[in-house]
């Protein structure tokens, strides 16, 4: 007999999230005058600043500042606030089911900005483990980071249930035993178990 489903193992971006990480690039462009683009483009690509902030190498004021950004604290906000949207099915769909699964956020994410979003959005206390890629120094589809994922929420990968918008995520994932289903909100073409909205993912979870 199949292990029961504990444990719910959700992404940030694409998924709760409507907008995948690709939008502060072009905050970033359209905050500077168009003679700093090249040296922005350097910070970007070359020197992979958005990683190392990702990562937790730098801090987030530290990347920001670097970028040029005299209030990063301000720029923070107003990036999230303003330039992100956050998919309000996702609370009635968290009401109904975080007593009856643990709640788990898996996000590659700038940690301070992981940290403003969920309080922000009023979803802190939805999760019960947070395992953000600036805290642990690794991200997704890096194995490392879905054992560490199971090391501290102490189960095991046949008792989780994975939502990422990502496909190279889920194949991630999936090898490790851990079943994983796409949330294709952009439509990607995916053979594999897939939902497009969190009333769909309602309705695999009705069934567990």
């Amino acid at each position: 007999m199949p292990e029961k489903k504990t444990t719910l193992i959700i992404d940030m971006y694409g998924v709760i999230l409507k907008e995948r990480k690709g939008n502060f690039v072009p905050y970033t462009y359209e905050h500077f005058d168009a003679s700093e683009h090249e040296r922005i483009k350097n910070l970007f690509e070359h020197e992979k600043l958005f990683t190392k902030a990702g990562l937790g190498d730098i801090s987030s004021h530290l990347f920001l500042s670097e970028l040029g950004y005299e209030d990063t604290e301000y720029h923070m906000k107003n990036y999230i606030e303003n330039y992100l949207s956050f998919d309000k099915t996702f609370v009635s769909f968290a009401e109904k089911y975080h007593n009856r699964y643990t709640f788990v956020l898996l996000s590659t994410d700038v940690s301070e900005w992981s940290k403003y979003i969920t309080k922000h959005y009023g979803i802190d206390q939805y999760f019960k483990y947070r395992i953000i890629s600036g805290d642990v120094h690794c991200r997704k589809p890096d194995p490392k980071i879905y054992n560490i994922t199971l090391e501290q929420t102490q189960t095991k990968a046949s008792e989780c249930l994975f939502v990422d918008d990502n496909v190279d995520n889920i194949l991630a994932a999936q090898k490790l035993g851990i079943r994983s289903i796409l949330f294709n909100r952009y439509n990607e073409q995916y053979s594999g178990e897939q939902v497009h909205s969190f009333e769909e993912l309602d309705q695999i979870l009705q069934v567990f």
